[in-house]
């Protein structure tokens, strides 16, 4: 009798979850389509265009630009495009960015030159970079304080997946053929139906808060330096991983699974580390995850040009280590900072990956160069190997945060997968806006 009532219970519990899971999706389900087709396209084109690129015979130099100059227009977006949104409003900015995305993503095989693609790679970063300040504001308004996880774990999911789809999809032509850029471009555009044809209401104006990275390093040295590697690190690897694969002999479906076992590496390691760093000191998970991905590129750099299985797992390997030092470090800095600071922290930490990685594909290029010896995965090894050194040197500087002040990991991942952070353990996002209603520019 008892066991019947409790499956009973059980059961009432799990549909009451279904229910709420159900109408905090229900409002955002058009952006989530929308998303899902948008981050497909340009999954796509961010492999397609250092491939094609490659087979143009572009110097090394000109593919590592290609890389740094969407992270440049990236940064930019993410300054820039709350006013963009506040001037335009939600869905008309939205539409906006999503047609200069798709006509840019066409234009590339009309004109094959490694500067104006370096131009037109930063307005494709800054579009998408304003396009993920609509969806994610747009989210985090949409979903209460009890479901706000789940729908961005939802989110974060379908974000994943459609990237990977997209990386796969360079199989589907030729590089070099006018079909692939056409598919990308196809993708951005039809994205922008759902949200066009919405009757859900538009959010609220955009807030976002004034980073300040002196006081940002003071809170966490090791949060800062922890993004500033990722960025080194995979910025040099989305601008040139492509490349690197393409140069072992992979095929076109060869270098869309060796990108996409990366992502899943990532995507399957984040929150097991995730949920160990909330048992212990986050500066060993860091180092923990520096290690493995230091051991991996050093693997990737032995491993004969053959070996095609043995180089995928490498890279998921490679994958399970480096991309989960963003969220770790962004946890990091967050035990340390006030819950006024959260949103500050969050936002100061984007804009420091985006500079390293504007600066990762250069630097990453200029070593190949100089060396005259393809060095995507030196430079990611060093870049975690000085990472190491530094967080071992702080831990003997500073002690960890007493557990009553760190926050859980789960909610620092969300906010660190944002482009604009939420504080997510407060009602209230401190904001800076001017009394007339138009925000500040970011510093």
């Amino acid at each position: 009798m008892n066991a019947g009532k409790k499956q009973r219970q059980g059961l009432l519990e799990r549909l009451q979850t279904d229910g709420r899971l159900i109408s905090a999706l229900a409002p955002v389900s058009a952006l989530l389509l929308s998303v899902s087709m948008l981050l497909m396209g340009n999954g796509l084109q961010g492999t397609l265009v250092p491939v094609r690129g490659n087979l143009e015979s572009f110097l090394p130099f000109e593919l590592g630009l290609l890389g740094a100059a969407y992270f440049i227009g990236f940064t930019l977006g993410c300054l820039h495009g709350p006013l963009l949104v506040r001037r335009a409003g939600h869905i008309r900015t939205y539409l906006a960015m999503t047609s200069v995305a798709s006509a840019v993503a066409v234009l590339h095989p009309v004109f094959i030159d490694a500067i104006v693609w370096s131009v037109q790679r930063a307005v494709t970063g800054y579009c998408f970079a304003v396009l993920y300040i609509v969806i994610e504001s747009w989210l985090n308004e949409r979903a209460d304080n009890e479901m706000r996880g789940t729908v961005f774990s939802v989110y974060t999911i379908i974000n994943l997946t459609v990237i990977t789809a997209g990386q796969m999809m360079l199989g589907l032509a030729d590089p070099t053929s006018f079909a692939l850029f056409a598919l990308s471009s196809v993708l951005v555009s039809v994205a922008a139906l759902p949200v066009a044809f919405t009757v859900a209401v538009s959010p609220a104006a955009v807030e976002f808060v004034r980073p300040h990275l002196g006081k940002l390093y003071r809170i966490s040295p090791v949060g800062v330096a922890g993004c500033l590697a990722v960025g080194l690190a995979n910025g040099s690897f989305w601008a040139l991983g492509p490349v690197f694969a393409q140069n072992l002999g992979l095929n076109t479906a060869g270098i869309g699974f060796f990108m996409s076992a990366v992502v899943l590496g990532g995507a399957i390691s984040q929150w097991p580390l995730g949920r160990l760093s909330d048992r212990m000191d986050r500066r060993i998970v860091i180092i923990i995850a520096g290690l493995v991905a230091l051991a991996a590129a050093i693997a990737l750099m032995l491993i004969p040009e053959n070996d095609r299985m043995s180089m995928i797992i490498a890279g998921a390997v490679f994958g399970a280590g480096a991309f989960p030092i963003y969220p770790l470090s962004v946890a990091h800095a967050n035990d340390y900072a006030d819950r006024s600071e959260f949103v500050a922290v969050s936002s100061g930490l984007l804009l420091v990956f985006g500079i390293g990685a504007a600066a990762g594909p250069l630097l990453a290029s200029v070593v190949r160069e100089v060396a005259l010896v393809p060095t995507l995965f030196f430079f990611t090894a060093a870049v975690h190997a000085a990472l190491i050194v530094y967080v071992v040197w702080r831990m003997t500087q500073r002690a960890a945060p007493a557990d009553e002040e760190r926050i859980e990991f789960a909610d620092a991942a969300i906010a660190a997968q944002t482009v604009t952070p939420f504080d997510p353990l407060a009602d209230d996002i401190v904001t800076e806006e001017t009394s007339a209603g138009t925000p500040e520019q970011p510093s």
